[in-house]
């Protein structure tokens, strides 16, 4: 009779982490991301932006890791299909002993659902024999427009999925915002856990520990998303403007689109410094500036991408058109 050791000849495949970033359009996803990175370096990224131009990777510029940008749609319509060749690609780098990492984060579109990322991880059998998904990290901004939720359904699903919620800019908000905001949470994440952030400062080990939950899949295969109505154009400004003249160009349009404008956000070179300015606005807000490191891959052209709900006929000319004439 022949014995056979299943040990020894079997090998049982290491699976690497993946945790999920997501959150509405302007909730600090790439703020948390940004922090978490410092305490947790030997982790590969992808980021996928929803629009051609590709802004988020810039606020990760000190950290030297494995970054992959997935840009020109969201993971839950148009780039779904380019997320597991890359994932087979990453594990591949990673068996190589070529590209070390320890966890692989996944940080969505603004204007994503996370349920198909969650399918490609569940469902795809040679990812899910080699990626294990730890947890669903969803941001939501305390001063956000309560009106998003009803408005949006991609903020609720965003919601719905999470494991932890993580609530942010609650040093800009008021006690009557806190209230609304936590309310809507009980409504839409009830069995989440719930933490609060400041500029996305939190221990690694409180916003990264998942208990073991069941997650039902689908019997049937995830069909397509409906369309979700989100419009983005890309301004390229090759020569600095003072930021003075972009704040007063960004306030007309707020002031002027107010049910439309969704987010901005970009790189812009100014006349006095070389480093390049951050810039980001949502709905009824500008944020205050930062200036970023110089990196030497830097080409001093400045970036903006407008996101809007449906598309703004002329937008582009009239912004451009104000940005040169002031």
């Amino acid at each position: 009779m022949n014995h056979y050791n299943l040990s020894s000849s079997v090998k049982a495949l290491e699976r690497i982490p993946v945790f999920i970033i997501s959150g509405f359009l302007g909730s600090g996803k790439t703020t948390l991301l940004n922090q978490l990175l410092t305490h947790v370096p030997r982790s590969a990224v992808i980021i996928n932006e929803f629009g051609a131009t590709p802004i988020d990777q810039q606020l990760l510029r000190e950290h030297k890791i494995p970054l992959s940008t997935l840009a020109g749609g969201c993971l839950c319509c148009q780039v779904k299909g380019s997320l597991t060749p890359l994932l087979k690609n990453l594990r591949m780098a990673w068996d190589s002993g070529n590209t070390p990492f320890d966890r692989v984060i996944i940080e969505t579109s603004g204007v994503a659902n996370p349920e198909p990322i969650l399918d490609i991880l569940l469902r795809e059998r040679w990812l899910s024999k080699r990626y294990s998904l730890q947890g669903v990290i969803s941001t939501v901004s305390a001063i956000m427009a309560e009106e998003h939720f009803d408005y949006f359904p991609e903020a609720r699903a965003q919601l719905a999925w999470a494991d932890t919620v993580v609530m942010t800019q609650t040093d800009l908000a008021n006690a009557q915002q806190l209230e609304r905001i936590s309310t809507r949470l009980d409504q839409l994440a009830p069995a989440a856990n719930r933490l609060v952030v400041v500029q996305g400062d939190i221990a690694p080990d409180v916003l990264l520990d998942f208990p073991k939950k069941f997650r039902q899949l689908r019997n049937d295969k995830l069909s397509d998303l409906p369309d979700h109505g989100f419009s983005t154009l890309s301004l390229q400004l090759e020569h600095p403007l003072p930021w003075e003249r972009v704040q007063k160009v960004l306030d007309d349009l707020i002031t002027h689109y107010p049910s439309q404008l969704v987010r901005v956000k970009g790189l812009i070179y100014t006349p006095e410094q070389k480093e390049p300015l951050l810039v980001q606005a949502t709905s009824g807000k500008i944020y205050p500036p930062a200036r970023l490191p110089i990196r030497a891959s830097d080409d001093g052209i400045g970036r903006l991408v407008i996101i809007t709900r449906g598309e703004v006929s002329g937008l582009a000319e009239v912004l451009m058109a104000k940005l040169q004439s002031i």
